[in-house]
Formats: C-alpha cells, sequence, structure tokens
C-alpha cells in the first residue's frame, strides 16, 4: 500500500504539469484564434478610415462653411466661395450693437433656462412614479406619454394657442415654457423612468427604515444616484426651448420678447438678406449648446445607455 501511494503521489505532479501544459497552450491557440478573427485586413481599414474621414467632412462643412460666411463683410461677398478677402469680425460687432441680439439672447435664456429646470422635475417624479408605485392607469400613463410624441408641432400650436389665451399666457415667457414643456417631458419622463428602473429598489427601502417620506426617499437618495439620466434630460430640455422655432415665433408676438430663433429672421426680408450678419448671429446662437455639451459629455453617454436599459 505504501509503495502504490508513493507512486501515486509522484504521479501527480506529472499529471498537474501536463494539465498546466494543457491549459496554457489551449490560451494560446485560443489567443491566436481571436486575434486572427479581429485582425482587419488592409482594405478593410482604408475602407472604414474612408468612410469615417467622409462622414466627418459632411458634419463639419456646413458649420464651417457658415463660420467662414460670417467672417465676409464685401457686399455679395458670400456668393462667391473662393473670395478670402475682407475676413473680419465687423458682421459681430455689428449683430451686438446695431440689432437686438443681446435682448433675444437673454429671452432665450430665460426660456430655456427655465424648461430645463421644470421639465426636469415634472419627467423625474413622473418616471419615478411610474417606476417604483403600481397605481391604476401607470402603464397607460406611460404609453399615453408616447402617444404624445407622434403628434406634429403644426398639429399642437392651435390649441396650445387657444390654452394660454384663455390662461392670459400669451406673449409671455411663462406660458412658453409651458408650451415647451409640452413636447419635452412625455419624452424625459419616459427616458427617466427607464434610468429609475435600473436603481435597486433597496435604496428606497433603505430611507424607509431610516424615516424617510416617500419624496425624501425620491429627493435624498435616488435623485443623486441619477445624475446621468438627468443630465441626458436637462440637455435635450435646454435644446428644445434653445433652438425652437414655430413655437416662439407664434406665442411671443412683440420684439422685445423675441428670442434667438425668431430674432434671425428678422435679418431676412422680403427686399434685403444679411447672410453676414444672419450667420454671424447663428455662429453665436450655437456657443451656449456647445457649452451645455461640455458641462454635461461626461454624463451624457452613460445617462444614454442606462435609460435605455430598461422601459
Amino acid at each position: 500500500m505504501s509503495a502504490a501511494t508513493e507512486s501515486v503521489q509522484s504521479a501527480e505532479p506529472g499529471r498537474a504539469g501536463r494539465a498546466n501544459a494543457d491549459a496554457a497552450s489551449g490560451k494560446a491557440r485560443y489567443s491566436r484564434s481571436t486575434a486572427s478573427r479581429t485582425r482587419r485586413s488592409p482594405l478593410a481599414s482604408i475602407a472604414i478610415h474612408a468612410t469615417l474621414i467622409a462622414a466627418s467632412f459632411i458634419a463639419v462643412f456646413p458649420i464651417a462653411w457658415v463660420a467662414l460666411t460670417s467672417l465676409k463683410t464685401k457686399d455679395g461677398q458670400w456668393a462667391h466661395p473662393g473670395d478670402f478677402s475682407h475676413l473680419n469680425f465687423g458682421n459681430y460687432s455689428k449683430v451686438l450693437s446695431d440689432t437686438d441680439f443681446v435682448t433675444w439672447f437673454r429671452n432665450s435664456l430665460i426660456v430655456s433656462l427655465g424648461t430645463t429646470v421644470l421639465a426636469v422635475f415634472i419627467a423625474a417624479t413622473c418616471g419615478y412614479a411610474v417606476s417604483r408605485m403600481r397605481f391604476p392607469g401607470f402603464r397607460a400613463t406611460m404609453w399615453l406619454l408616447l402617444v404624445v410624441q407622434m403628434f406634429p408641432i403644426a398639429v399642437l400650436i392651435v390649441p396650445l394657442y387657444n390654452i394660454m389665451s384663455k390662461l392670459h399666457l400669451v406673449n409671455s415667457f411663462a406660458g412658453l415654457v409651458l408650451v415647451y414643456c409640452t413636447t419635452a417631458v412625455p419624452y424625459c419622463a419616459w427616458m427617466l423612468k427607464g434610468y429609475f428602473d435600473t436603481i435597486p429598489i433597496d435604496i428606497d427601502e433603505a430611507g424607509k427604515v431610516d424615516g424617510l417620506s416617500p419624496f425624501g426617499t425620491f429627493w435624498r437618495l435616488v435623485l443623486p444616484l441619477a445624475r446621468p439620466g438627468l443630465a441626458v434630460v436637462a440637455f435635450y430640455s435646454f435644446l428644445t426651448a434653445w433652438a425652437e422655432v414655430a413655437f416662439a415665433n407664434t406665442f411671443m408676438q412683440s420684439t422685445d420678447k423675441y428670442t434667438l430663433a425668431v430674432g434671425l429672421r428678422t435679418f431676412v426680408s422680403q427686399f434685403k438678406s444679411e447672410w453676414g450678419l444672419m450667420t454671424a448671429a447663428s455662429v453665436m446662437i450655437a456657443i451656449p449648446a456647445g457649452v451645455m455639451f461640455l458641462l454635461v459629455q461626461r454624463n451624457l453617454v452613460a445617462g444614454l445607455t442606462s435609460g435605455s436599459a430598461k422601459g
């Protein structure tokens, strides 16, 4: 028995060594096969890079064209793409000094920030309620929000105008903010509902144990965890109000209440078109949107992917 035991014990290191060698060789073969499958041919690499370069050119060309046109101050120079003489910032200084651009900018900022704050708050409370609470019609509520998004703006203008007129909110910032919320809240609530579904319900139960109310749990525990989702809906709400034309053109009737998008149309009339001033104003309008994107870009991808995980 002792001899057999010794022979078995002496054989075990050999078998263990062979097993390790087989495992190592298997891993090597797997890595080589994986590398061979993921390795692209030179032709495929050229095609991919050419496609990316073409897509980048298509995306950047209109922006570069507008920026270049805004620097052309000579009359009719915008109609000659190859003419790069007389490039200066004269159009920008003229927009800021000779037009109501500053007033338009202030009005747009008030409306956009008001829409962002109100839409995010309403969408967050609605999305959290549908995600955590089971009440009669909670499924129908989300489907109703989705159906509302199917109606074009042209269909909503007349009924919304009648409602705002009866409430004496036409030609007011508050009325325009409420109108923008009708388009921003449904989409934002749907997205935040999906994001709240990814947050463990144990957080809510822990809040109840600590004596927090349902709103206290939402405000103090759940909402800080939903910052990526809130960043996405805040960005969407801001852009909804910042670049919108149809509603602002209908509800804001006095020149001192014009927003940027509505003010731009004053550069084009029946008899004359100030393309230099319009392009200069367009470039300045795009700056706040870019700044807003830089502020939320850290959470933008995480919020979009997490919000689409469940719905």
